[in-house]
């Protein structure tokens, strides 16, 4: 797992070909907003997350957020206990979200 703060994380998106957007959150958080192009996986219904994430490319490079950064960190680990070849945690997840949201 790599840990990016948001201009970071905002940057690899852009520039990774095989870059996939999860927001983690709850469906209430993500009435919010959700960044664009996200795919949302709630973390906090961990059979439904389980599910969701076989269905996952592991060869894809996935950016993942949540509202702090603990549950994406989390959801991160799993994913690379799985085999996963890259993912990248969002430091500070929404809450320290500065930019534009679907």
């Amino acid at each position: 797992m790599e840990q990016l703060e948001q201009q970071a994380w905002r940057e690899a998106v852009k520039n990774d070909p095989n870059a996939v957007i999860l927001d983690v959150r709850t469906p209430g958080e993500c009435a919010e907003g959700i960044v664009e192009g996200a795919h949302i996986i709630d973390f906090l219904n961990p059979s439904h997350f389980m599910h969701e994430i076989e269905k996952l490319d592991p060869t894809k490079s996935y950016y993942i957020y949540c509202r702090s950064g603990n549950r994406s960190g989390q959801a991160c680990m799993i994913l690379d206990q799985k085999g996963f070849s890259k993912t990248v945690n969002l430091v500070g997840g929404m809450l320290a979200w500065n930019g534009d949201l679907a």
